[in-house]
């Protein structure tokens, strides 16, 4: 059987995948595996540099270059958010010390600012009170990407893959924290999720043409919004489900699902 070809390590324990490694340099490549990769009908996770240059080439990826460009990139993933209506708490970006200054003209302690690029798992999320904290989160050189709050307990995680929804969990907030992220003592729990956040994680999924991601969803006053997407999501609401996720794409990839 013809195995797929990654670069990445995610698919490593995939039988059905050959895994080449990530290199900084195609001539770092042998002339076997770059054989292997212009011949193959799509490439799986190709990190971010390669996918952009295989777009190019019109050879398909799996995750889709659209996926790759959002990657841990708030401010382009709220642009696609506000370009396609998605009900998403109200955010605004702010670039260098003139806007900045004026973020209390927009938002009312208290709010919600993140480093809005190449942060993860909770990291550089936070929940800003008064004027002290927004001084000191506005010394960062970062645009400040700023968030109404939403005073909730716990969220959704809801993972697609190659256009359905393949896992969907609550993560229960813990105590003391504002942050529901597993990576920081959040719970996983498989109450009923609602349809209405799995029909909106899977519009969002199409619309953005995200094909792997983790899309996070509240419920607010009876409504939901969207939170972020994460295209690097961890496994342990897999594992707590006791779902074999290398198991899970070996198979998508049989059947040509993704």
């Amino acid at each position: 059987m013809k195995r797929a070809v990654a670069l990445e390590a995610r698919l490593r324990g995939c039988k059905n995948v050959l895994t080449l490694g990530v290199h900084p340099n195609w001539s770092d490549y042998t002339e076997e595996e770059k054989a292997l990769v212009l011949a193959s009908e799509k490439i799986y996770y190709p990190t971010l540099f390669y996918a952009d240059l295989f777009d190019v080439m019109g050879k398909r990826t799996f995750p889709s270059y659209h996926t790759y460009k959002c990657v841990q990139d708030k401010i382009r993933q709220n642009a696609l958010l506000d370009l396609f209506g998605i009900p998403h708490p109200r955010t605004r970006v702010f670039y260098g010390n003139g806007q900045k200054a004026s973020i209390l003209g927009h938002f009312r302690f208290p709010f919600i600012a993140k480093i809005p690029r190449n942060s993860a798992m909770g990291r550089g999320v936070y929940l800003i009170r008064n004027e002290g904290e927004l001084k000191k989160y506005c010394t960062r050189k970062d645009p400040a990407y700023v968030q109404e709050y939403l005073p909730i307990d716990r969220d959704i995680r809801v993972v697609v893959i190659g256009g359905r929804v393949v896992h969907s969990y609550w993560r229960i907030t813990p105590k003391n924290e504002f942050r529901s992220n597993v990576a920081l003592g959040a719970a996983v729990c498989f109450d009923p999720i609602p349809q209405e956040a799995l029909d909106m994680a899977l519009e969002t999924a199409r619309c953005c043409r995200w094909d792997d991601v983790g899309i996070d969803i509240c419920i607010h006053e009876g409504k939901c919004f969207v939170l972020e997407a994460n295209m690097k999501y961890g496994m342990q609401g897999f594992r707590s489900a006791g779902i074999d996720f290398t198991r899970m794409m070996e198979s998508m990839i049989e059947n040509r699902e993704i």
